[in-house]
């Protein structure tokens, strides 16, 4: 992988990755392993984020996904369905299901049965749901804030720009990509 085939050669590193694609390259030297560097990076550092757990979430006791739920209801400012918080926080319905139904016993979220229709549940946060939100999210960003210091503030305004601009385009046709 060269500059002249339009990649910037990342093999060098000394990153888990860097070593995958060195062996790949070893056993088939003309294929283009560029693909890997980037989505193997993207793989391997939500991995490790994953691994570390949020240490403000966990001295909450909450999941990553338990906060997701809760941040949802909180920063939408009103009721939502558990299909929409499904759509919001990119989980399943029965995870969000099995999630609610912890932080319901927790007395985190209320559950309020549609009037209409009986099937429908509409939840929001209880005072000590939204109290908890709040009291975690500045400690929570601080942490993350932490994690991302390794790299420059205007390295990091680069890499959330094409992260986005990745994200923005994954999201527009990954469905046409899955066919």
């Amino acid at each position: 992988m060269t500059a002249a085939n339009g990649r910037r050669a990342g093999v060098t590193g000394g990153d888990t990755v860097s070593a995958v694609v060195r062996q790949w390259q070893a056993v088939h030297p003309g294929l283009d392993t560029g693909p890997m560097e980037i989505i193997g990076r993207i793989n391997r550092c939500a991995a490790l984020l994953q691994q570390a757990e949020d240490a403000p979430l966990r001295r909450a006791g909450l999941s990553r996904p338990e906060f997701d739920l809760l941040g949802a209801l909180r920063r939408t400012g009103h009721e939502l369905t558990p299909g929409e918080l499904a759509r919001e926080t990119f989980s399943s319905g029965a995870a969000v299901t099995k999630r609610l139904k912890l932080l319901t016993e927790r007395g985190l979220v209320e559950r309020r049965v549609d009037t209409r229709d009986r099937r429908v549940a509409h939840l929001r946060l209880t005072d000590a749901g939204r109290d908890l939100v709040d009291g975690i999210l500045p400690e929570q960003l601080a942490y993350e804030t932490a994690v991302l210091s390794v790299l420059e503030p205007q390295r990091q305004g680069e890499l959330a720009g094409l992260l986005g601009e990745l994200l923005g385009q994954l999201e527009g046709r990954l469905d046409a990509l899955r066919a």
